[in-house]
Formats: structure tokens, C-alpha cells, sequence
């Protein structure tokens, strides 16, 4: 019975360390620098984006039972 409750709480410690050592090795995010930033703005504004503008009605749940 002491085996048992011996290896639950090292199973426990264990899962505590992994838990701390996972969030203290985590990557932290980098911010992007001014220039690149700048250099990324720059590229969206000359980029030629198309337009479609949707100009129909919506369709009735009649009109939709048509078309099956």
C-alpha cells in the first residue's frame, strides 16, 4: 500500500516538473522590427488586390428548394 501511494506522488512531482520545465523552455514571441514593419506596409499598399462587389438578391428558401 505505501508502494502505491510512493509512486502516485512521484508520478505527481513528475508531472510538476515537466509542467514548470515545459512553460520555462516555451519560445517567447519576437516583435517585429520598425523596418520591417514599415517594409511590409509598403508591399500590401502596392499590391494590386481585386474587387468583386456582389450585386444579387438573396435566396428564398422556395427559390432554393427549386434548384434540388
Amino acid at each position: 500500500m505505501k508502494i502505491r501511494k510512493n509512486i502516485e506522488g512521484l508520478f505527481l512531482v513528475a508531472v510538476a516538473f515537466v509542467t514548470l520545465t515545459a512553460y520555462a523552455s516555451a519560445g517567447v514571441p519576437t516583435f517585429h522590427h520598425a523596418s520591417k514593419n514599415a517594409q511590409l506596409r509598403a508591399a500590401v499598399a502596392e499590391a494590386n488586390m481585386s474587387i468583386v462587389t456582389v450585386t444579387h438578391k438573396r435566396l428564398t428558401a422556395a427559390e432554393k428548394a427549386q434548384m434540388n
